[in-house]
């Protein structure tokens, strides 16, 4: 039995190997050369010496500096994203929850489609609806001329709606890329839920609303803290949906990081911008453990 184990580990440590090699030299190793220019310095054009500096980590929280704004901004889009993926994510887990078990395999199919399209083409796709000339003018174009006509031509001259190059559509884009990873984590804990306190909850007189969140979304508290969690990281560090639907003003933390990489060759300044997101999401996953151990507790 014992020399069983031993093959077992053996096996074990044997298929570990090509994975782990792969997690070091190809994710761990280039992290690590980020981290050290992060405390570096441009010395000429392409030279970048390490002299243990926190300048770099200094210079982002210049307040002369826009950089801490455009974090508190790209904190603020994501946490509206996130919270709009909440409110929207929560009724449909709830939904494929309690449907038919035919029904629920093709709503979960549906929720994870999107993740078939390459996110160039689905940020393409909704720029054929809010740009001027879009599905979206176009329509309101043409209840404007049909409302115009029946007052006369009182309305005066149509003027399309401004939604491209806006926060707005940076947020609708965010919102509609990161909804299915906030309706996974919610729909994975909401199908494990004990479904006789629903019915006893419904049996002495409480409500549904009074059932669903005084009930459903305390039992869906893990996963709302993982939906939140896998939405905000992405969502904070996101690149391309603001750089195509969003105008100037509109710019997240991630354009900024792309600028000094690729345009100011400030590659130090660019990797400590990028830590402060890694930083973030460390502490993010921190939150979560103590806040998943700290429910484990109050359960047993």
């Amino acid at each position: 039995m014992e020399q069983g184990w031993r093959q077992a580990k053996g096996m074990f440590w044997a298929m570990l190997t090509a994975p782990l090699f792969w997690l070091v030299v190809f994710f761990f190793v280039p992290l690590g050369i980020v981290w050290l220019y992060s405390f570096g310095e441009n010395r000429g054009l392409i030279d970048i010496v390490f002299t243990g500096t926190w300048s770099n980590y200094a210079h982002i929280f210049d307040l002369t500096q826009p950089y801490l704004d455009i974090f508190v901004k790209s904190l603020w889009i994501a946490t509206l994203t996130t919270f709009f993926c909440l409110v929207l994510g929560f009724p449909v887990a709830l939904a494929i929850t309690f449907a038919p078990p035919k029904a629920k395999a093709w709503l979960l199919l549906l929720v994870m489609l999107p993740f078939w399209t390459n996110l160039l083409i689905r940020t393409y796709a909704l720029m054929a609806f809010l740009r001027t000339e879009g599905y979206i003018n176009t329509t309101y174009h043409v209840l404007f001329d049909m409302a115009n006509a029946v007052a006369g031509g009182h309305l005066g001259t149509f003027q399309p709606m401004e939604l491209m190059n806006t926060n707005f559509a940076v947020v609708l884009g965010l919102v509609f890329v990161n909804l299915p990873f906030m309706i996974l984590p919610l729909y994975s804990t909401l199908d494990r839920m004990d479904r006789s306190l629903l019915e006893a909850s419904l049996d002495l007189g409480a409500g549904h609303i009074s059932t669903l969140f005084n009930i459903v979304v305390p039992m869906a508290g893990a996963g709302i803290v993982s939906g939140i969690l896998i939405t905000f990281i992405p969502a904070l560090g996101s690149y391309l949906t603001p750089d195509m639907l969003g105008g100037p003003d509109s710019q997240m933390i991630a354009n900024v990081i792309e600028s000094q990489f690729k345009r100011a060759n400030n590659w130090p300044f660019g990797a400590a911008l990028s830590f402060i997101l890694v930083y973030m999401t460390f502490i993010g996953i921190a939150i979560q453990g103590l806040l998943e151990r700290k429910d484990a507790g109050r359960s047993a």
